[in-house]
């Protein structure tokens, strides 16, 4: 009899969780479409929305008025007062974010740092962050989790930063500081392996199976790739690491660190010296690049699309993507002649795969990683929703 509850419970915990899965992934959907989607009966679905809705993770909303066939079903939407908090730390500045349930970037700080942060700096401003906000314009909001995006080798079964050499961390531990300051559960990551999950479940890649992301940030290039649907992580969760491989450069003169790996070659640091800036962030990097009549400026930028193109050629050779998203600065680079970059890309690859292959800059923008590092800490609560926030009271 025992046994018998137990499996009861277990199919129980896992129609709760495919049921906000829906709403989290796919936005607002009627009792009508979750039914639908899920393949269980109406009273089962009516059930388990009550119970959701019961623990404040999901409202019920009007039904649409402009159905007139049948009895109109309600509207199911995740709670918007569910927060994760999401982190990225950087050479040049910790980003801190809470994102919602329903996926909106709801607050967000960026804190400039004048040399790469410790895991021990990391701490103490996102701690002062989140408790600014819980005493602040999150009073009301119930805090499940965090999520810290890492430009670095992140060991997938314990969170630990092998290595991020930007930064100077090896074999460091940062979540359990941070989850010991804050009284809240963490998911370590890396950057681009979050961006890439992002982009698949709610940018530009929503509409494709089979994606090459990279991310441009200060500490290089970081990347992901999703086969077939699945986020490949390799046999320690290392793999993506785009900005180590040797580059493709088809002009010698194009070349400006012998023996350097792309993120040497195709680097957001150079863009900042044309440009005359400092440490800024992403938008005001995109408005000085978008001055193509500097032509210092304009020269930086295409040579850079020329590594760039060919070293994706190789990864469309490889991998036959049907979608490349750039994230970050590179991103810009394609944002300066988004045909033009894809035909360079499609010239250096075979034509079979080129000419199935788009490319697209993230659509997400700016709050990408942040939202990917929200997903790695929502992901225990979309598994098994009750016992998350039952664990979360005790």
């Amino acid at each position: 009899m025992a046994e018998r509850a137990s499996s009861v419970e277990r199919v129980r915990a896992a129609n709760l969780g495919e049921v906000l899965r829906l709403v989290h992934q796919h936005g607002p959907r009627s009792r009508a479409v979750i039914t639908a989607e899920t393949g269980l009966n109406r009273s089962t679905v009516a059930d388990l929305v009550a119970e959701l809705a019961s623990r404040g993770l999901v409202v019920e909303q009007e039904p649409d008025p402009t159905r007139r066939v049948g009895r109109p079903s309600p509207i199911v939407a995740a709670g918007d007062d569910v927060i994760a908090i999401a982190v990225n730390p950087e050479v040049d500045a910790i980003e801190v974010g809470a994102v919602t349930l329903s996926g909106r970037v709801c607050e967000r700080a960026r804190i400039e740092c004048a040399e790469a942060p410790s895991i021990d700096d990391v701490v103490r401003v996102v701690a002062n962050v989140v408790e600014g906000w819980r005493a602040g314009a999150l009073a009301a909001s119930r805090f499940v989790g965090i999520g810290v995006a890492v430009p670095g080798l992140v060991r997938v079964e314990d969170g630990v930063v092998r290595l991020a050499p930007h930064l100077g961390w090896l074999d460091g531990d940062i979540r359990s500081p941070l989850s010991q300051r804050l009284g809240l559960p963490a998911a370590i990551d890396n950057d681009a392996s979050l961006g890439a999950r992002a982009e698949r479940l709610f940018g530009a890649a929503r509409e494709h199976r089979n994606v090459v992301y990279l991310n441009g940030g200060a500490s290089g290039i970081g990347g992901g790739l999703i086969l077939q649907g699945v986020l490949i992580g390799g046999a320690g969760g290392y793999a993506g690491e785009w900005g180590q491989t040797r580059p493709s450069i088809p002009a010698e003169a194009d070349r400006r660190t012998r023996g350097g790996v792309l993120e040497d070659e195709v680097n957001r640091a150079r863009l900042l010296q044309v440009a005359g800036l400092g440490a800024v962030d992403d938008p005001a990097l995109a408005a000085a690049l978008s001055d193509v009549d500097r032509p210092q400026v304009a020269e930086e930028i295409a040579r850079q699309r020329r590594i760039l193109a060919a070293t994706l050629a190789n990864a469309v050779n490889v991998l036959n993507p049907s979608m490349i998203v750039l994230g970050g600065f590179l991103g810009m680079l394609n944002d300066s002649d988004p045909d033009g970059f894809t035909a360079d890309v499609r010239a250096n690859a075979l034509a079979a795969p080129g000419e199935q292959v788009e490319i697209r800059p993230a659509a997400l923008g700016a709050d990408r990683l942040l939202i990917g590092a929200a997903e790695a800490a929502f992901a225990a609560l979309l598994n098994d929703p009750a016992r998350t926030l039952d664990a979360l009271r005790a």
